[in-house]
């Protein structure tokens, strides 16, 4: 991406790294302008965004596309945030976010924001996070936060994609299985071919979620009373999901009153 005046008075932050491990998948670090990110906790978000092109000459007031990500980083790492993004080819921010480089500028937010937080469970459940795609970028940030002083019994990270190459920070979290006694790593691929190298679970989340799959995966049964779950990710998912869980006694968390089902949405 070309960067003009207009591009330079519009934006805050730098792009500092970027690895694409897939033609629509990217891991990207973002430095803000003044050197330190806002304060935040995991599982919250900033908005990213990208000035308007303007006609030349133009002195208007700059407008903004702008989408909200989840924080996948540690509130820990000061000088930067990172995010895990798909492109959508259809959409207005991400085929414009896929033509910058490392070292290119653009628009991020000063304040995080967010209600999906993991101590909206008691530390002395177990934390089953269900994620799609880049959904499962906050469960990353919490995990990467509490790792040395965890604030749940178990922590369970169920993560789906259509194919084994779309699981975003597989390697990672296969390495923390190792390192962290308390946690389960349970990752899905919903149209991998039968003849891969792939030896984890085929098909959608909810595999997991079955009550004997589930119970031999983790070595503990998901019910109610021991599990709080946390959605994030496509809405199909979530809203399938919750009626799933909810038929086996779990309750949406609202405000008037409390449950042990979260959901983040996205898009």
């Amino acid at each position: 991406m070309t960067t003009d005046a207009t591009t330079d008075k519009a934006t805050n932050a730098t792009l500092i790294y970027r690895e694409d491990f897939t033609e629509a998948l990217s891991i990207v670090r973002v430095r803000p302008d003044s050197g330190r990110v806002p304060d935040f906790v995991p599982g919250q978000f900033v908005r990213l965004g990208l000035p308007r092109e303007r006609p030349a000459g133009s002195t208007g007031r700059i407008r903004y596309t702008r989408r909200a990500y989840s924080i996948g980083s540690s509130p820990l790492v000061r000088d930067y945030l990172e995010f895990f993004v798909v492109l959508i080819d259809e959409g207005q921010l991400t085929p414009r976010l896929w033509d910058i480089s490392v070292g290119d500028r653009l628009w991020m937010d000063e304040i995080a924001k967010g209600e999906f937080r993991i101590d909206l469970a008691p530390p002395d459940k177990d934390l089953v996070m269900v994620s799609s795609g880049t959904g499962i970028a906050p469960f990353v940030s919490m995990l990467r936060t509490f790792r040395s002083e965890p604030c749940w019994r178990r922590f369970i990270l169920i993560n789906g994609a259509r194919f084994a190459r779309d699981l975003g920070y597989r390697a990672e979290l296969e390495q923390l299985v190792s390192e962290i006694p308390t946690f389960t790593y349970i990752p899905l691929a919903s149209r991998e071919p039968d003849d891969s190298g792939w030896t984890g679970l085929r098909g959608r989340v909810q595999r997991a979620l079955d009550s004997t799959t589930y119970e031999q995966l983790v070595g503990a049964p998901l019910t109610p009373e021991d599990c709080h779950i946390f959605l994030c990710g496509n809405p199909a998912m979530i809203d399938e999901v919750e009626v799933l869980l909810q038929a086996r006694g779990f309750q949406t968390d609202q405000r008037n009153q409390p449950g042990n089902i979260h959901f983040e949405r996205y898009w």
